[in-house]
């Protein structure tokens, strides 16, 4: 995937005995912390703009089956990110799809917790959304799990 935008930002982040730079992508939208704060709930605003992650299996969209109409939006922005037809279940505690819409998120290593991962950001509003894992052996198009916070989305049925 491309990466078009970084911005370092001053802080840095303590793995063990390194300490990182946090990496962020420029959001193309100009929202104050405030105005983020006024728009989300608290608990979303913990995950999309301070990359929390909701509890296991208390998402609203977790056991939401696939469905070929819909669209799975940021919460954030609306900006469309899954289509309905790309989740599917992954008994994992977290909304899981196989395929982002094309454009709608960016991808950083994430080397956090002890472990090498894919952090996911709307392109949008650079929100956290959750990690991408791949190679695990579920029987989808791309053997990749888009495992997202339930919290993070939206779905829109009307398409």
């Amino acid at each position: 995937m491309m990466i078009s935008k970084l911005v370092v930002k001053s802080s840095s982040l303590n793995i063990g005995t390194r300490f990182l730079p946090l990496l962020r992508y420029k959001s193309t939208m100009s929202k104050t912390e405030d105005d983020w704060r006024a728009i989300l709930s608290p608990a979303q605003y913990r995950v999309l703009r301070q990359s929390g992650t909701e509890a296991p299996f208390t998402g609203e969209y977790t056991d939401t089956p696939a469905s070929e109409k819909g669209v799975y939006e940021c919460v954030g922005c609306s900006q469309p990110l899954y289509k309905a037809s790309t989740k599917f279940s992954a008994h994992c505690g977290w909304p899981a799809f196989y395929e982002a819409i094309p454009g709608s998120i960016t991808v950083l290593r994430d080397e956090s917790h002890g472990m090498v991962r894919e952090e996911m950001r709307c392109s949008k509003c650079d929100g956290h959304l959750g990690h991408i894992f791949k190679g695990e052996g579920y029987k989808t198009p791309t053997d990749s799990r888009h495992c997202v916070n339930s919290i993070c989305l939206k779905l829109r049925n009307d398409e």
